[in-house]
């Protein structure tokens, strides 16, 4: 889809709607679409259900339904196809994946929010595509539906007629880039600076992982290296090291963490203390090559390269992002500045 296809006419996108759904994979698309309409874009959005009948979300609140999936008869541009808590019951709902594929016959292009990346691999529409959806579940969506090229770490991807995207609010993402197909990228940065929110983010979904949760271990020797780790990441822990605080050859502790661990001692180790040095960002005030120091990085610099590699991010951005959202701060100048340079980079940054 192109400009010119945009100008010939409003764009139609039919968001589909089910009972469990997800409230903001629905909501957060259409404000994006919504706002599109105030700076250029011509969007006409309409909410699906399969009876037409309103639904109720996994937060409790009702939404309404402008028509039923046997309404949607003509060609139309855009599928919305939002997720829920509960994707394992729905992608046995035959009846629920026959209305996905009836409603992606017509649609030129099928996106998916969130889990509804299940939806789509459940009703054989990512067969041999690249596809996402929440961090927690990637690895369930790669075991489930092995024909699907999983990317655990994008924010959305397109692959072909179809897009897909990660937790929730990367509904949101997945819209710009959409607006930004369809209308070019000036009315895309008015709607992010609109909403307040990144033309484009970041960073990838690692950031938002969980802290490493130490894998069960049968060997005692591995348990304890792997407690040492985690107590104190700034410790030497080079694989020579490490042997010999275990009282075991370097050969047999990398045997051991090839086995339970899946990887290898240096690589272990640099994500624990990544995610140290994620601890340290988020709640204290020290500086960088401080954290660099108590994490185990050594220098701010060493801690910036793996921060980028890992998250796609640096230590200050990392630390700026996701330390706090500024709300209930008495320092209006402080916080004004925070808004002011999310806006700039929302409408200086494209895709």
């Amino acid at each position: 889809m192109n400009h010119n296809r945009a100008a010939s006419g409003p764009l139609t996108v039919t968001v589909l709607v089910f009972p469990g759904v997800r409230l903001l994979d629905v909501t957060g698309p259409i404000e994006v679409f919504a706002s599109a309409n105030e700076f250029g874009g011509r969007y006409r959005v309409r909410i699906a259900s399969a009876d037409g009948a309103p639904v109720i979300t996994s937060a409790g609140t009702r939404i309404g339904a402008d028509l039923t999936v046997d309404d949607v008869q003509e060609p139309y541009d855009v599928l919305v196809v939002p997720g829920g808590p509960e994707w394992e019951t729905l992608i046995k709902d035959d009846a629920l994946l026959d209305v996905v594929r009836r409603l992606h016959g017509t649609a030129r292009r099928t996106a998916s929010v969130c889990t509804g990346a299940f939806l789509l691999a459940a009703a054989g529409l990512l067969r041999g595509r690249r596809a996402v959806t929440h961090w927690r579940q990637s690895r369930q969506l790669a075991v489930r539906f092995p024909s699907v090229r999983v990317e655990p770490d994008a924010i959305f991807v397109r692959d072909g007629p179809m897009m897909t995207s990660a937790g929730v609010s990367a509904g949101i993402d997945l819209s710009l880039a959409l607006v930004e197909e369809h209308y070019g990228a000036q009315v895309a940065r008015a709607v992010a600076k609109d909403m307040v929110v990144f033309m484009q983010r970041p960073g990838g979904q690692s950031q938002f992982s969980v802290r490493s949760q130490l894998p069960h271990s049968r060997h005692a020797v591995l348990r304890r290296t792997l407690d040492e780790v985690a107590a104190n990441p700034g410790a030497d822990h080079t694989l020579t090291a490490m042997s010999r605080r275990a009282g075991v050859s370097v050969r047999h502790i990398g045997r051991l963490f090839d086995e339970e661990v899946g990887t290898t001692p240096a690589r272990y180790v640099e994500q624990v203390r990544l995610e140290a040095a994620q601890v340290l960002l988020e709640t204290g005030d020290d500086s960088l090559p401080v954290v660099a120091r108590r994490a185990g990085f050594g220098s701010a610099e060493s801690l910036r390269r793996a921060f980028v590699r890992h998250l796609g991010v640096t230590p200050g951005a990392f630390r700026t992002s996701f330390r706090t959202t500024g709300a209930g701060t008495t320092n209006s100048t402080s916080s004004s500045r925070k808004s002011s340079s999310l806006m700039e980079y929302a409408g200086s940054h494209g895709r």
